[in-house]
């Protein structure tokens, strides 16, 4: 017998219900107040996976090749996003270079290289090592991973530079578009859903096709 969580709390009213299985296309929601407490995440880890590989390549397209090209002391020379990040620090603007790093570096990678680490083996049915600290991790970090947030930090490094910096339209510029688009797909998935992709069981459809076990939809779930 596959382990379930024990519980889920209702973050509308406190309600505790024991947790269990969603069919397709389920909601469950609290019988006390309404709040929405788990949906079934139907097609999300097939379209996930894909859109998060897709995303970690143009972060390192984006942050691999020149963005900005930067004159200094009558000299020019092209550099990474992380080279912004130094020239930021060395100019005496230490805290919007680690405003900048920590936005459009740090934490979005840590975020998609968490993604994949789970996803991977779901893909296969298998549940990852540490995978209840990974999720807690995720939904810790959503805040500061939002495709605002990121955008932000590359708006700053942008007018921070200004005076000194021109955007190189090369590789890394068309990757960083590229990137916001998946990232916005990536980082709308609710971290969530992946226990109810951990205790789904083997082998079910999760296609637009899948078929619903008898009962209806939307049962909230059992009061422990």
């Amino acid at each position: 017998m596959k382990e379930v969580p024990d519980t889920v709390v209702c973050p509308g009213c406190d309600a505790v219900y024991a947790r269990t299985p969603l069919n397709p296309r389920d909601v469950a929601h609290c019988p006390r107040c309404g709040t929405e407490l788990a949906r079934h995440p139907g097609s999300q880890q097939r379209r996930i996976l894909p859109l998060t590989v897709a995303s970690l390549i143009m972060f390192a397209i984006a942050n691999l090749f020149p963005i900005v090209e930067i004159e200094l002391r009558g000299l020019r020379s092209q550099t990474t996003l992380a080279g912004a990040v130094v020239v930021l620090s060395a100019e005496g603007m230490s805290p919007v270079a680690l405003l900048v790093l920590a936005t459009t570096i740090l934490f979005p990678l840590l975020q998609l290289c968490i993604l994949a680490y789970l996803l991977i083996p779901l893909a296969r049915e298998h549940r990852p090592v540490g995978f209840a600290i990974l999720v807690r991790a995720m939904q810790s970090l959503r805040p500061w991973g939002m495709i605002e947030v990121f955008l932000l930090g590359v708006l700053v490094a942008i007018v921070k530079l200004s005076s000194m910096a021109t955007v190189v339209p090369g590789p890394a510029l068309w990757a960083f578009v590229a990137l916001t688009v998946t990232l916005t797909s990536v980082l709308s998935f609710n971290p969530g859903a992946f226990w109810e992709m951990t205790f789904r069981p083997p082998g079910e459809a999760d296609g637009p096709g899948a078929q619903d076990a008898p009962g209806a939809p939307g049962v909230p779930e059992t009061p422990a």
